[in-house]
């Protein structure tokens, strides 16, 4: 008897080792919010690094935390260095590209994120502002990055999309306040 449930432990064990590899080698977590706000006031609060205090959840999470702002902290080349407690981490982050809203399209910032502690991570982080009819924006935040093999059998047992999601939620729920005072 003690065979056969040793047997079944380790089919079990292996069926979860190989799902896990088959699980797809990236991924994409995304929130959008509607605000009532011009997208230029949006786009503004997102591109200055020393703006982030004002809405993101992980600003808020370690009081603390140990802040580097770079020789720029606005804009395309703009860098920001962070180091707290175990809710935040440690890592840095550059924005990569800028494109301004217009009355025609939207406006992009994609950040190069380089997490350090809890888990090392490499991704990017884009945030596009669109302006909707009447006095309305669209946002969306989302963050794409590569899936190996530790992440994926993670992810068989914790929701990245629902962690980071949350997280997202909870960051847009606060632009939309700073933007729409």
């Amino acid at each position: 008897m003690l065979k056969f449930v040793l047997a079944i432990v380790v089919i079990a064990i292996v069926a979860l080792l190989g799902y896990a590899a088959i699980k797809p080698d990236s991924f994409r977590v995304q929130r959008s919010a509607v605000i009532k706000a011009p997208p230029e006031k949006i786009y503004a609060l997102i591109q200055d690094f020393k703006q982030w205090g004002a809405w993101s959840p992980y600003e808020k999470r370690d009081p603390a935390m140990h802040r580097i702002y770079g020789d720029i902290t606005t804009g395309k080349g703009a860098t920001y260095a962070w180091d707290g407690n175990r809710n935040v981490g440690k890592g840095h982050m550059e924005i990569t590209e800028t494109v301004p809203p217009s009355a025609t399209g939207a406006g992009k910032i994609l950040i190069k994120l380089d997490f350090e502690k809890p888990i090392e991570g490499h991704n990017i982080a884009e945030f596009t502002v669109e302006p909707q009819s009447g006095d309305t924006t669209a946002v969306t935040w989302a963050m794409v990055g590569p899936s190996p093999y530790v992440a994926k059998l993670m992810g068989l047992f914790f929701s990245m999309d629902t962690m980071i999601g949350n997280d997202f939620e909870a960051g847009l729920a606060n632009l939309k306040t700073a933007s729409e005072q």
